[in-house]
């Protein structure tokens, strides 16, 4: 549903899909969340996807399931609309490529006109319209389920149109799927949710195991990198939100006196080797480096982490219209503490929160800052171009 930083970050948005329409946000500080944009082409969004700080969203009613929109919003101009053969469940997209997911297919477009460039037939049953699409449209890798009973991830190349690999990432069926910002690393939960991989694109080869938990078996409602993925956070339909610090563990160097930590820490390696698979991977699993304790449960939410007011935050944003920031100690973690923001929510009365949030390195104003912002209007590398109305051209077109 929604979409994702410690470094320089200077974007957070928060895109929601209402009765009425759809509303764009902007979160500048932990008490103040501006509006951007408020959409009544259609009522009923339920998917609502901003392509970074530019005017391009695309929009999927309750209405109408089966049509995607794309709305340059700043100008109040429609870019064309697709229908499809089946309800939307998702859509994704970067500078390069625009993705829709159905339950058992795929269609890649090429966002510069958006011209249908692959489909993706008979893919395993989806009913979630499980997919993450890599935002650095360099390393644009789409990832979605390779089977229906099992958790495999079909990694996608969506430049050159080829498969990569198939990652063997979970025995049971997978929840949850996102890509780091510069699309080399890949971080997945299944739908038991107790435990989280990290793999390296594109070999797919694991890097990190992180636990969530044992006592019961959860369904991961997001996952989400900070912008540089030293950091990853978990949330659920429990109360318990987990940040996971992705760090290798060096061995002492010589002449180091080792600690009792590390003298049992080589007991359990060695011990290890002689267990059961299961038990040994469980000693080789590292638990949650911070923690937030929510005031609900069982409400769909989304999780990301972001720089605000130049200081380290979560953001959970729940089906109910709230957001809550929370503070992060990135050196010793542990409880997060929640901010000031909640009496501000009253300005997110909506009940479905359905895109992204926290695209990050993408300025707001369009302005720059020390190299690590790209203006709307510069997209050197990338096709689009929002500040010509000519690079969409309105068109409706119809898939088969």
């Amino acid at each position: 549903m929604c979409n994702n930083s410690w470094v320089s970050v200077c974007f957070r948005s928060l895109s929601v899909g209402t009765k009425s329409g759809y509303r764009l946000f902007s979160v500048t500080s932990v008490d103040k969340m501006d509006c951007i944009h408020e959409g009544a082409e259609c009522p009923d969004v339920y998917i609502v996807e901003r392509l970074f700080s530019s005017s391009l969203v695309a929009v999927v009613s309750l209405s109408m399931p089966r049509r995607m929109n794309v709305y340059h919003f700043k100008r109040g101009t429609e870019i064309c609309n697709y229908s499809y053969s089946n309800n939307i469940l998702s859509v994704r997209l970067n500078r390069q490529r625009l993705v829709v997911c159905l339950e058992e297919s795929v269609y890649i477009h090429n966002i510069k006109d958006m011209k249908l460039l692959k489909t993706l037939l008979n893919t395993p049953h989806n009913p979630s319209g499980l997919c993450a699409l890599s935002v650095n449209h360099g390393n644009s890798y789409l990832a979605y389920p390779g089977s229906q009973t099992i958790g495999e991830i079909m990694v996608y190349d969506t430049n050159n149109l080829s498969k990569v690999t198939m990652i063997p990432a979970h025995d049971s069926p997978l929840a949850a799927l996102t890509f780091n910002a510069s699309g080399t690393k890949l971080a997945s939960a299944s739908e038991r949710g107790t435990v989280i991989r990290v793999f390296t694109i594109p070999e797919g080869q694991r890097l990190f195991e992180f636990r969530r938990g044992m006592k019961r078996y959860v369904s991961i409602s997001s996952l989400s990198f900070s912008s540089d993925a030293q950091f990853l956070c978990a949330s659920s339909n429990t109360e318990t939100v987990h940040i996971f610090k992705l760090e290798q563990h060096s061995p002492s160097r010589d002449g180091e006196s080792p600690t009792w930590g590390a003298y049992v820490g080589k007991m359990f390696t060695a011990a290890s080797t002689y267990l059961p698979s299961q038990v040994s991977d469980m000693m080789h699993q590292d638990r949650a480096f911070a923690t937030v304790r929510l005031n609900m449960f069982g409400l769909k939410n989304v999780c990301a982490l972001s720089t605000v007011q130049k200081l380290p935050r979560l953001l959970v944003a729940s089906s109910d219209g709230h957001l809550y920031i929370y503070n992060i100690d990135p050196q010793d973690g542990g409880e997060c503490v929640l901010t000031n923001l909640r009496p501000s929510l009253s300005l997110v009365t909506c009940p479905v929160i359905s895109s992204s949030i926290l695209f990050p390195g993408y300025s707001e104003d369009g302005g720059a800052e020390k190299g690590d912002v790209i203006p709307e209007h510069e997209f050197a590398e990338g096709p689009v171009c929002l500040d010509d109305e000519n690079e969409f051209p309105p068109v409706s077109k119809q898939t088969n």
